[in-house]
């Protein structure tokens, strides 16, 4: 009988170990198939899968930007430069972070630059950081500070990033922009703006005077240098990107503009050398329109509201069926916060 005891306690034992290995198991699986966001010394980890995705860069910084941002097959898709030291990408515009939101005319101010006379966006708090299994949720508030410390204008943007079948990433990126209870703001008729990304060196159109293998095209099928300054529902920007584990590929980024957002189709501020912007404030460079029609006004107390959605994959933009994926997101409805 004391054999026999024996033998049910060390059976147990065995069994608890199994289950609770098995548990283990299981809940590695479910985390990596979840959007995991941790918070680690001024930044957010994104990861889908146990993969890195982005990280989101908000203390001590002119404004906040994501950096690295990593697409299919964990390749980066933004320039390295001027976050680390590259010798075979060229040095131009130290102000293109990874990807950001800025403009250079908010009231006459510029927040767009790094130039002594540049204003700066000032991590304000999170309101919300969530990870999920289908998605995860930042949504953050920020102060928009002149040269005396005097906020301008605030923020709130909400950025959510999904879990996709495969290796493809997506994610949104809401902000709504508020004036102050006593004073207007201006967004100022000016190219240099506002949802932005700088893409990999090696999806350039052109490298300095020498021609590159990216390529550029919209909704309306304008393509490459014809792009700049036009409207379209969205814009896809692709070419060889090295770094994942098959080596060098094809790989792009789209950005969409949601038809509910202010001038919609959005004017686009897209050059060969790698700078992907979305703006709808610069019709007087971009159309030759009169200086000051592409201003818009948020009146005292009162907001406006940009949602946008940046979507990478593999190959051109018929591989990537960007056309499919911006009828889905034009139709959607926003997920709970």
């Amino acid at each position: 009988m004391k054999y026999q005891s024996s033998l049910i306690r060390v059976l147990l034992l065995g069994w608890s170990a199994a289950l609770s290995f098995a548990a283990c198991r299981t809940g590695d699986a479910n985390s990596t198939a979840r959007v995991q966001i941790s918070q680690q010394d001024g930044t957010l980890r994104v990861e889908i899968g146990g993969r890195l995705f982005t990280v989101y860069h908000f203390k001590d910084v002119p404004r906040p930007y994501f950096y690295p941002v990593l697409g299919p097959d964990e390749a980066p898709m933004t320039r390295k430069w001027p976050l680390e030291e590259s010798t075979d990408e060229e040095h131009d515009h130290p102000h293109h972070r990874g990807l950001w939101y800025a403009h250079s005319s908010v009231n006459g101010l510029d927040f767009w630059t790094e130039t002594k006379n540049a204003c700066k966006i000032v991590h304000d708090g999170f309101l919300k950081v969530q990870s999920g299994k289908d998605y995860g949720i930042v949504k953050s508030k920020d102060k928009w500070i002149d040269h005396d410390g005097v906020v301008v204008c605030t923020d709130v943007r909400t950025m959510r990033i999904y879990n996709l079948p495969g290796d493809e990433r997506m994610f949104d990126f809401d902000i709504t922009l508020q004036a102050p209870p006593d004073k207007p703001v201006v967004l100022g008729d000016d190219k240099d703006g506002t949802i932005a990304t700088r893409v990999a060196e090696t999806m350039r159109l052109k490298h300095k005077t020498e021609p590159g293998e990216g390529h550029i095209v919209m909704s309306t099928g304008l393509k490459d240098e014809d792009t700049w300054g036009k409207r379209a529902d969205w814009c896809y920007y692709y070419g060889p990107v090295a770094g994942g584990s098959n080596g060098r590929e094809t790989l792009g980024v789209a950005i969409f503009d949601h038809p509910d957002n202010p001038r919609h189709p959005t004017t686009w501020h897209v050059r060969d050398y790698g700078l992907f912007a979305a703006n709808p404030f610069g019709l007087h460079d971009f159309e030759k329109k009169p200086k000051g029609t592409g201003d818009m006004t948020i009146p005292a107390g009162q907001s406006v509201t940009f949602r946008y959605r940046f979507y990478y994959h593999r190959g051109d933009e018929k591989e990537a069926r960007v056309a499919e994926q911006y009828q889905k997101y034009a139709a959607e409805k926003l997920p709970p916060d």
